[in-house]
């Protein structure tokens, strides 16, 4: 059975998701059960492979660090990491007990499991350098989920719960940003585009008519409304030469 390219994209991203809830690293046999109806071959895998590898994710085990942050990347996760072992972090057995007491909606350890998770924030962080956000807004956005998802607490079953529950809401923060992100230099590029496209349209009229041409000219001979020309003009601070462009 073959797979479309939306369904190929769409297991890869939860083989992605997958690795970085477990650390980093998935291993061959869930890959290939990600993609069983798939029928894929050697190439296609190595492919996919190489793939995960360039989101920073480890086949069967994690990658080394050198093989997916820079020296200055390190050096900035390992400033965290200093400031972080200067906060008293409890032990397992204590965090179970504070959690269950959050299940019970007792408020009084809730500082205490949140630095219990923060180092768990910047290994979180490391596994989407690169994915667009700065090191820094990551693990701000990592730090605020585990501030909003202690409270939350209460709503588990079991204190055993408590760490996916946190960390998928770390992971959950840092997907949203990254989507953002991306969507916004996604916007940024559109604009830039029409922009060119407005200039080069400006162009090649003002040359035909040996003139700058105005904004209803440029409007009645392209496909660009006047309002978008006008935008075009003003976003570039009035510097598109071929327009006599007069505000009004």
């Amino acid at each position: 059975m073959k797979i479309n390219e939306n369904e190929f994209a769409e297991v890869l991203e939860e083989l992605v998701y997958q690795a970085r809830f477990q650390g980093g690293y998935i291993s061959e046999k869930d890959i290939n059960k990600g993609f069983e109806s798939a029928s894929l071959n050697d190439e296609q895998f190595k492919l996919v492979f190489d793939y995960l590898k360039s989101k920073g994710i480890g086949i069967n085990e994690p990658l080394p660090e050198s093989d997916f942050l820079t020296t200055e990347q390190r050096n900035i996760f390992e400033e965290y990491q200093k400031e972080l072992s200067e906060v008293d972090i409890i032990s397992e057995s204590v965090k179970k007990a504070y959690v269950m007491s959050a299940m019970n909606n007792d408020s009084s350890h809730y500082s205490e499991l949140i630095n219990y998770y923060l180092p768990k924030v910047v290994e979180i962080a490391k596994l989407y350098v690169g994915q667009g956000p700065l090191i820094e807004d990551l693990i701000g956005e990592g730090n605020l989920a585990v501030a909003e998802g202690i409270p939350m607490l209460g709503a588990m079953e079991s204190p055993d719960e408590a760490d996916g529950m946190i960390i998928k809401l770390i992971m959950d923060a840092m997907e949203n940003l990254v989507s953002e992100d991306f969507e916004e230099n996604d916007a940024d590029n559109k604009l830039a585009n029409k922009v060119n496209a407005i200039f080069d349209k400006a162009k090649e009229l003002s040359e035909d008519l040996g003139r700058k041409v105005t904004v209803d000219e440029l409007a009645e001979n392209s496909s660009f409304s006047k309002k978008a020309i006008l935008d075009a003009v003003k976003i570039t601070s009035n510097n598109i030469e071929y327009i006599d462009f007069q505000e009004e």
